[in-house]
């Protein structure tokens, strides 16, 4: 159930709901329809999944279609995504005709009629070519910089026919002949992840997930996958371990259709061994509540990724009040202000030098908290994020 435009007056910044809603009465009536590959598992449905209804109360025809596919497809998609994101990877014509034969497919089935089509990421790309009305616009979630080339001018043939593109940040583009946009992702601070939790209510799902509170507890929920480098995080707790009795949550939310998790969760459960102090959860896509209260439990999390999209973890963590520790790739470095919210480390080493000069001074903690919160309310969540949307759908659907 998505909360009333009205119920975020007192937690985003001032004047924000009386600017949307004059926004809004410039786009009422027209249509916007968002696709993507699923509708839970990971930051873009979860953003979708807030948006698309509010979008709605305020008078936009809002839709969001699914592409279909079998796992061929998606194991094909994933390839893409890695390939995209730097990592060599071997693609077959065979499987580029997979990837093309789903696209037409799901483009005879979907309605992709709208004054504004927004297509999310590679999967659902080569839709373009089908396309029969309205504005359309690639919204790359993805840092591309960098990409595999024959996987990269493979898709961009699809994306030059789209009439803009949409990226998360400067760094992550491609040069292209469309015009191109930056929007950060945003969370939602009334959804399931974000919403105020009473002591009790963490404390009642911490038990159920059978954590201990008794020590200091370092958290990183991402999915299993070796982008995440979650072995590299118990790396680093082994050092802080060595000078703080602390726990380690690895706490996986994975997406569907992800057929490197399994492999790289058994990698992480091998590196953890029978250290009591290690938990590995795996959780699922709509485990909202649990990511909350681990969240809120936490003393410091970590999202020590080696690639990234954005890295809501980051926004989320920091929403809660929690000094945040990630890697530079992505957006991590953009969300989190250095010695102000929290830090980026380069290494295991760095990371565990970082963990441990803030168990020295739980202080420090709690400003740093403090500062990461208000950091998110002033540029991270979701009303800006729905003004942008309305923004693009004023520029793009006509007078």
């Amino acid at each position: 159930m998505t909360a009333s435009l009205d119920e975020y007056r007192e937690i985003a910044p001032k004047g924000t709901v009386d600017f949307l809603c004059r926004l809004s009465e410039l786009v009422k009536g027209r249509s916007f329809v968002n696709v993507n590959t699923v509708r839970y598992g990971g930051g873009v449905a979860e953003i979708l999944r807030r948006l698309v209804p509010m979008m709605k109360s305020l008078g936009v025809e809002a839709r969001w279609e699914i592409i279909a596919g079998v796992q061929e497809f998606f194991d094909v998609t994933k390839r893409f995504a890695n390939a995209l994101q730097g990592q060599e990877q071997t693609i077959t014509e065979e499987m580029y005709q997979t990837y093309l034969q789903i696209n037409q497919r799901n483009a005879q089935t979907l309605n992709l009629e709208a004054d504004l089509v927004m297509v999310h990421d590679p999967q659902p790309a080569a839709l373009v070519e089908h396309r029969k009305k309205g504005t359309w616009i690639w919204r790359c979630h993805l840092d591309i910089a960098q990409p595999q080339r024959r996987v990269w001018s493979f898709l961009r043939r699809y994306v030059v026919k789209y009439d803009a593109a949409i990226f998360s940040l400067p760094h992550f583009t491609q040069r292209l002949p469309i015009p191109q946009f930056l929007i950060h992702p945003s969370i939602d601070p009334l959804s399931h992840k974000n919403r105020e939790l009473a002591r009790s209510e963490v404390h009642a799902i911490m038990d159920r997930l059978q954590i201990p509170r008794d020590k200091p507890i370092l958290l990183q929920v991402s999915r299993f996958e070796r982008f995440k480098d979650p072995v590299g995080v118990i790396q680093a707790y082994r050092l802080v371990k060595k000078h703080h009795n602390c726990r380690l949550v690895l706490a996986g939310s994975g997406g569907t259709h992800d057929p490197e998790g399994e492999a790289v969760l058994a990698e992480v459960r091998e590196a953890a061994g029978r250290d009591p102090d290690i938990h590995v959860l795996q959780l699922p896509p709509e485990a909202d509540l649990e990511i909350n209260a681990l969240q809120r439990a936490a003393t410091i999390v970590i999202q020590k990724s080696l690639k990234e999209g954005f890295g809501l973890t980051v926004s989320e963590a920091m929403w809660k009040g929690k000094p945040v520790i990630g890697g530079t790739a992505g957006g991590i470095a953009a969300q989190i202000i250095e010695d102000v919210t929290g830090y980026t480390v380069h290494s295991p080493e760095g990371a565990a030098f970082r963990i441990r000069h803030l168990l020295n001074n739980p202080g420090l903690i709690g400003r740093m908290g403090g500062a990461a919160r208000e950091h998110v309310r002033r540029n991270f969540l979701i009303t800006r994020h729905l003004g942008d949307y309305l923004t693009l759908l004023k520029i793009f659907s006509g007078p």
